[in-house]
């Protein structure tokens, strides 16, 4: 049997207010075409299919043409929900599309259920586990005794449920979990759904399980052979710069696991990142490569430069992100009542003109004239003779 392990769509999120719509959609297109290239008779959805509770009806639509042109196909295709995702509409309907080979599994009761398919080795029981929010579904999980707590505690009663239907039968047997596993390596697209620091759980819940299905970390990655993170198929930060985007193909022979290959996702456009002063960037003929990626810049201009997004977008269109630092600026952590501890006004307001101005601490660039400063002085006077007479 083939599967194919993808996660996190997020479909309805942008980066940085860049619209990905068709870049998602040609995602969802490159994983119909794997499955027919491929021969993939399963797709797991492990979480995270919208970006939001409340999805655009835009997100909607993909995600609809999604479902049937991977049933026309011909995979079967396993839906779970995550931490962004509202459970209960995305598992509208979910008894009724079963009958079509679409099984949504969104509700905590029915983790020890299984979607059980067959090939020539006998059958495969698939569990989708949703993502479970250990306040809202500890009371929901069969099982005898005081309901569980935590991250740890609500998963690992739905691990034991799963192990348990599985010793009732002898079937080769495949997870979709939603959930923070300890070693995953985080980015910063991520939502943290730790509490307090903790709901990071033990690699070791899904001991004894063929293949295991991660989703909600935005990176691919191996914690063992049967136990990955397929990650989003988009970058949805510059943090996500590095990584090798797509999807896991999974073969299961008559023992279980065989064979693992990732099928890489085509990329709409490459992030990068630029750092120097803006003359410099506009004019150095080796970045001619990166005149076409999204892009993060960091200008380090002594004084801030006037019009720095327009000035840079005439060569890189698609510049997203875009910071000031001042090359050997000293940063001041104090608070703002130390720095200002024994300044007269005059001296404090004089430091905000030189701000506005680009000015840094370290330079007299943007400073205050002396024709500031009088018309300065006689504003102050102005609001203290004012608030006097209130």
């Amino acid at each position: 049997m083939r599967l194919l392990h993808t996660s996190d769509w997020h479909l309805g999120r942008t980066l940085h207010r860049a619209d990905l719509s068709s870049a998602q959609a040609a995602f969802l297109h490159h994983l119909v075409e794997t499955v027919r290239a491929e021969q993939v008779d399963v797709v797991l959805v492990a979480g995270d299919v919208y970006d939001r509770a409340v999805p655009s009806v835009e997100a909607v639509a993909l995600y609809d043409d999604a479902l049937f042109r991977l049933r026309d196909a011909g995979a079967r295709v396993v839906v779970t929900s995550g931490n962004h995702d509202s459970a209960s509409r995305l598992g509208v309907a979910s008894r009724l599309v079963d009958h079509a080979g679409v099984h949504v599994r969104t509700r905590p009761q029915d983790v020890g259920t299984p979607v059980l398919l067959t090939d020539e080795h006998g059958e495969v029981a698939i569990y989708g586990l949703p993502y479970l929010e250990p306040e809202a579904v500890r009371g929901l999980l069969p099982g005898d005794g005081e309901p569980p707590r935590g991250h740890a505690g609500v998963l690992g009663r739905a691990m034991s449920l799963v192990r348990a239907d599985l010793a009732a039968q002898s079937a080769r047997s495949v997870v979709l979990a939603h959930a923070w596993v300890t070693g995953g390596e985080v980015s910063e697209s991520e939502r943290d759904i730790r509490v307090g620091g903790v709901g990071d759980v033990s690699a070791s819940l899904f001991d004894g399980i063929d293949y295991t299905a991660l989703g909600h970390l935005h990176g691919a990655q191996v914690l063992r052979p049967g136990l990955r993170y397929s990650g989003s198929p988009l970058a949805y930060s510059f943090s996500e710069a590095g990584h090798t985007k797509g999807s896991w193909l999974v073969t299961l022979d008559g023992s279980g696991l065989a064979d693992v290959e990732l099928v890489p996702a085509p990329v709409p456009r490459r992030l990068s990142s630029l750092r120097g002063e803006l003359s410099a960037l506009l004019t150095e003929p080796g970045l001619a490569v990166q005149e076409d990626d999204w892009l993060s810049v960091v200008l380090t201009d002594a004084v801030r430069p006037e019009d720095a997004m327009v000035r840079l977008r005439s060569r890189f269109p698609h510049v997203l992100v875009l910071d000031w630092q001042p090359e050997g600026a000293v940063v001041d952590e104090r608070t703002y009542g130390a720095r200002v501890a024994g300044r007269d006004d005059l001296e404090v307001v004089g430091e905000f003109v030189r701000h506005v101005r680009g000015g840094g601490s370290t330079t007299d660039a943007g400073a205050a004239t002396e024709e500031d400063r009088v018309l300065l002085a006689q504003a102050l006077e102005a609001g203290r003779l004012a608030a006097a007479s209130a």
